[in-house]
């Protein structure tokens, strides 16, 4: 394992992964989505900035709560490019998916609290559900978990 050197101001795509713990081959992968951007040396070898570093982080945790990469390049296109992103710009990104996390998390919470109860899919397949779901009143409104979804 080589150490990258904190006051390295470029990386290569291996030093990138090596620090960001995400394989070479997803680095290049993000590049062709345009979510991250790399400039060529004159061998045509692959340069970082260290601010991706951050970008390649935020696009991990966004994946990891089920945030779409369409969405994730749109966001992220909302930063600087000709310079590290400051906290403001981070903050003001941010702002741009906190009434759909917090509908998220709220889905989670019902998944959680309701998963063993009824969830309203019309199945009947529950002894519980002809109580909390009795004649499947709730297929009345279509298909799916209504009392998990809200709708």
């Amino acid at each position: 394992m080589t150490r990258v050197s904190w006051q390295a101001t470029k990386l290569t795509v291996g030093e990138l992964s090596e620090r960001s713990g995400v394989p070479a081959s997803a680095l290049r992968f993000y590049e062709r989505q345009g979510l991250i951007r790399s400039n060529r040396t004159a061998g045509n070898q692959r340069r970082y900035s260290r601010d991706t570093l951050r970008r390649v982080a935020f696009i991990r945790a966004s994946q990891r709560v089920g945030i779409p990469l369409a969405m994730i390049r749109e966001v992220l296109g909302l930063l600087p490019e000709e310079r590290t992103p400051t906290r403001e710009d981070w903050a003001r990104v941010s702002q741009c998916w906190r009434d759909d996390l917090n509908t998220r998390i709220q889905q989670l919470e019902k998944l959680r609290d309701r998963l063993a109860d009824c969830i309203g899919c019309g199945c009947l397949s529950i002894d519980v559900c002809a109580l909390a779901n009795p004649e499947d009143a709730l297929g009345e409104r279509g298909p799916g978990a209504h009392r998990l979804i809200g709708s």
